[in-house]
């Protein structure tokens, strides 16, 4: 298990997001479990306009006092690739929300990543899109990960959703996913970054929107759940359409769990592993590729690999987020 925090200890995230269904849940509990210093949007579910949009959305309809930049429009390499079929145009199909009121506070999305990191301690990044602003940013500032408590994102896994072997926000933008692995390589001369947590398929597909958990959101009073429960609908919908016949109950809720990782990591198993990204196979782009083996010469582990969550009480945690803001 993770080291759970004395007393519940609010940590500091900075939130790094392509809302999406999931990262608009991921939200709400960053908001109610820790103190979001800042929203950065990048496109990935859908364009930029439409994340940064729905990012402001968010914002204003749980009324969070923090700032929202826009950051990278396309992945550093790859051609722009969204998921419109899951999340809908919008990226955030299925429910009337309100148009935001609030501005957006700038469109220096990585800019404003490097210098919260290098003024701000024990911050946590935490990405739950493709991994372009993050990856750019260490590309500028090699020791960018030496400056952060540790960044708990969600990608990645040993089987794949936009191939057989590549979840999408990795498969979104590989090189630059290689790029923030890489960087918590312990073997990287004067690292001294702190922890890099993934949140990948194997442990998302255990926490799933069932049928329960969306009337247990609905049964929630307030604008906030009644719009949950028709993302969850929506979110459900389309997920079942695309697999086999009981192959899940429920769209895989995934991007919460990077948050949770951080405020409530007795939720949580895990292996430390190391874990490289693959860029360039004809058929394994975007693979994260964890070792697994028992071999003394296998590398030393960059990366704590969520292995098990307890989803009832995962999804406990998300109600009582809801709850704090829906009225």
């Amino acid at each position: 298990m993770l080291t759970g925090m004395p007393d519940r200890v609010r940590p500091r995230l900075l939130i790094d997001c392509d809302p999406g269904h999931d990262d608009a849940v991921a939200i709400v509990a960053a908001a109610a479990f820790a103190d979001v210093v800042g929203i950065v949007t990048v496109a990935g579910n859908v364009p930029l306009d439409r994340t940064t949009h729905n990012a402001l959305v968010m914002r204003d309809l749980i009324g969070l006092d923090t700032p929202v930049h826009s950051g990278c429009s396309r992945p550093l390499v790859a051609p722009p690739r969204h998921a419109g079929f899951i999340h809908g145009e919008s990226g955030l199909d299925g429910a009337e929300l309100p148009e935001p009121t609030t501005p957006l506070d700038g469109t220096d999305g990585v800019e404003f990543i490097i210098d919260t990191c290098r003024s701000s301690e024990g911050l946590w990044l935490v990405p739950t899109g493709p991994l372009t602003n993050i990856g750019t940013a260490i590309r500028l500032v090699p020791d960018l990960p030496d400056r952060v408590a540790g960044v708990s994102l969600m990608g990645g896994g040993s089987f794949g959703n936009r191939s057989a072997v590549a979840e999408f926000n990795i498969w979104a933008d590989p090189e630059a996913a290689a790029i923030v692995f890489d960087a918590f390589d312990p073997s990287t001369p004067g690292s001294a970054a702190g922890p890099l947590i993934m949140a990948g398929l194997d442990v998302t597909h255990q926490f799933q929107v069932t049928p329960d958990r969306i009337e247990l959101t609905r049964a929630v009073p307030g604008r906030l759940a009644a719009a949950l429960a028709g993302l969850f609908d929506f979110f459900t919908g389309t997920y079942l359409s695309r697999h086999d016949e009981g192959a899940l109950s429920g769209a895989a809720l995934h991007d919460p769990l990077a948050v949770l990782a951080i405020t409530h990591p007795e939720l949580f198993e895990h292996a430390d592993r190391h874990v490289v990204v693959e860029t360039r196979g004809e058929h394994t782009a975007g693979m994260t590729v964890i070792d697994e083996r028992r071999l003394l010469e296998r590398s030393d582990p960059n990366c704590r690999v969520l292995t098990r969550v307890d989803a009832d009480e995962a999804f406990a945690v998300v109600l009582d987020a809801v709850a704090r803001f829906s009225n």
